[in-house]
């Protein structure tokens, strides 16, 4: 009888030493490096837009990549710490993606509030882009970032040889 071998199937390795269990210290931690970022983010725009004079759309784009950078470096080194890890400049520049991805996510609920429903009030404005839209925009990069960025390790079992002896 010819010998058949048996593809190896990928399978999810164990979390190491280092991930969290479970999807709740994984999202705690990336909700911890996220939130960091944000306090990055607001002291950079003001300390750009007030100490170095810059204009506010120059202070945004200094701050967006002060924090995205911070945020990358959190989250590689700590929230998905066990995962599988990409070269670095590849793994930089997914994130980058996901977070321009993510942009557009959190402009969705502003665009409908301001242009669909015609509501451009300072509170509603507030609510659609900083709650709902970066409420929405949060989960969209936890996924992207686990899927795409810090994808989880895999582990291929040995080959075994699945041939048949005749008698």
């Amino acid at each position: 009888m010819p010998s058949t071998a048996v593809d190896p199937v990928p399978v999810p390795a164990e979390p190491g030493p280092a991930e969290p269990r479970g999807t709740g210290g994984l999202a705690w931690r990336f909700l911890v490096v996220g939130g960091l970022a944000f306090i990055v983010d607001v002291t950079c725009y003001n300390l750009a837009r007030q100490v170095l004079e810059t204009g506010p759309l120059t202070s945004k784009t200094l701050a967006f990549v002060v924090s995205a950078t911070f945020a990358f470096a959190g989250n590689r080194q700590w929230t998905f710490e066990g995962r599988h890890q990409r070269r670095l400049a590849t793994a930089y520049l997914l994130f980058f993606a996901v977070n321009l991805a993510g942009l557009a996510v959190n402009l969705v609920p502003l665009a409908i509030t301001s242009y669909a429903l015609g509501w451009t009030s300072a509170v509603a404005e507030n609510v659609s882009a900083n709650l709902v839209g970066v409420a929405l925009a949060t989960l969209f990069r936890y996924w992207a970032y686990g899927r795409w960025v810090f994808p989880p390790k895999v582990t291929v079992p040995p080959r075994e040889d699945a041939r048949t002896v005749a008698s």
